[in-house]
């Protein structure tokens, strides 16, 4: 059986960033766009762009690469969004048209 995990990061406007690791993409950053969790680092901060993601099958692959990413300085972090991502674009528009009527 396939399984899928995600590492991604989002940002603020102002570019803080937040690095997480999921099973479902979707879901997890629709969360962090409506802000559900009200007391989270990403609700307080306003951290709502999907900027960059990876895919894994295996869980534990994902959660070492999650780690890897949260240990690096925040000029790597960037050159690692920027890579994918030059211009920090909202990536949910691009890979989840209409995600805004998804209902949780």
């Amino acid at each position: 059986m396939d399984y899928t995990y995600y590492v991604y990061i989002m940002s603020s406007l102002s570019k803080t960033i937040y690095t997480g690791v999921t099973n479902d993409l979707l879901r997890r950053v629709i969360e962090h766009k409506r802000k559900v969790k009200k007391t989270s680092f990403t609700s307080k901060y306003n951290i709502t762009k999907l900027v960059y993601f990876e895919h894994f099958q295996y869980v534990n692959d994902a959660i070492m690469r999650e780690k890897q990413i949260k240990g690096w300085l925040r000029s790597k972090k960037i050159e690692l969004i920027e890579s994918m991502n030059p211009d920090w674009e909202d990536l949910m528009d691009e890979w989840f048209p209409g995600w805004e009527e998804i209902e949780l």
